[in-house]
């Protein structure tokens, strides 16, 4: 175990000195005196302030434009806002983590931090004041912190919390997204646009940096609590919040939510190549009350099929044929996550365990 830590933490470094090489690194002026969180658990991570640089004018392209360098079954984190609807390639978000953007008239910062296996997306409008992100080369818990370039405050990408600096304690608003396969994207958005490696940065997008990383029993990278052994460290969930305490983690389903389940979606943490690794799926979690009916729902090769309608659903909650043809389900906000991240931010979590629904 310690030998795998060890040659981790060595690839980690190399590419932080190729970060360090090629990104100016910003000098952080954070106000330490405002802090909730014990100081000495953050950690540097390897890379210097910006030295994993964030994208704050991202390009896009047409789906046709980048069918010839994104797999079908290769993962990308899916964002509609106000119909507009974007695709993020974990291919380029593994290289640069933070993505600030403004879909459908709305400024949000779509992040994903691989040591966790998380993506999520924050409207980063907070009292009156639109902030810009950058990673700060810290982690905490193992996460990526990230910094604001108004202020220079920290802030935990898992719980979009502000935790050291002038707003510590303040959080953002976290939005719907989904991690799918780009293939499954684009069929339900053909007219979407998907995030361009022109990027203004030289990286080997397509390649992992952190191969085999998301070995189910591996140990987290600079991860010094004990993991919540209630399952395997790098197990994949499901989170959902509910109001301010109840807590659901769960793979595949659950109630009173519907979580759905497609297989197909391909790992960005495992074979070296992203294309070539194995399978791991996708998840979406919605609100299944329709028209005032409370939906059950059962998963089929041409979709979701609710029981009372026999509508079909596509895993973005979209309804597609059948009676209801039309209704969107409302979805409800998740994370995707290592369970040993998703446990140590929310620890009085209950976990639901999936049996397959009969076929």
């Amino acid at each position: 175990m310690q030998h795998r830590v060890r040659e981790l933490f060595l690839l980690l470094l190399a590419c932080a000195l190729v970060f360090c090489g090629s990104a100016a690194a910003a000098e952080l002026r954070t106000n330490r005196s405002k802090a909730i969180v014990p100081l000495d658990e953050i950690v540097p991570g390897g890379p210097p302030p910006d030295g994993i640089p964030a994208i704050d004018r991202p390009k896009f392209v047409t789906p046709k434009e980048a069918d010839p360098w994104l797999g079908a079954r290769e993962p990308v984190l899916g964002l509609e806002v106000n119909g507009e609807a974007r695709a993020y390639p974990l291919q380029i978000l593994t290289w640069h983590e933070i993505v600030n953007d403004t879909v459908g008239g709305r400024p949000v910062s779509v992040t994903y931090c691989p040591l966790c296996n998380s993506g999520i997306v924050f409207d980063r409008r907070l009292g009156g004041t639109t902030y810009d992100f950058g990673t700060s080369g810290m982690l905490y818990k193992s996460d990526l912190v990230m910094y604001d370039r108004q202020t220079h405050s920290l802030w935990s990408q898992m719980e979009g919390r502000a935790i050291v600096g002038d707003l510590a304690g303040s959080r953002l608003t976290m939005l719907p997204a989904n991690t799918l396969a780009y293939g499954e994207w684009k069929r339900l958005y053909p007219g979407g646009k998907v995030l361009s490696k022109d990027t203004g940065h030289f990286r080997s997008y397509g390649r992992n940096p952190y191969p085999a990383y998301d070995e189910r029993n591996s140990h987290p990278f600079l991860f010094f609590e004990k993991v919540d052994g209630r399952l395997p460290p790098k197990e994949r969930v499901a989170g959902v919040l509910i109001g301010t305490r109840k807590v659901v983690a769960d793979i595949v389903g659950g109630q009173p939510l519907v979580v759905f389940f497609r297989p197909g979606t391909l790992s960005a943490l495992d074979h070296s190549a992203i294309a070539q690794s194995k399978e791991v799926g996708a998840t979406a979690v919605f609100n299944p009350v329709v028209d005032g009916t409370t939906l059950t729902f059962e998963a089929t090769d041409a979709g979701f099929k609710d029981r009372e309608t026999k509508s079909l659903w596509s895993l973005l909650g979209r309804c597609y044929e059948g009676p209801l043809a039309g209704k969107v389900l409302r979805p409800i906000v998740h994370v995707d996550a290592f369970w040993f991240a998703w446990a140590a931010f929310q620890p009085k979590t209950d976990i639901y365990e999936w049996t397959p629904s009969p076929r």
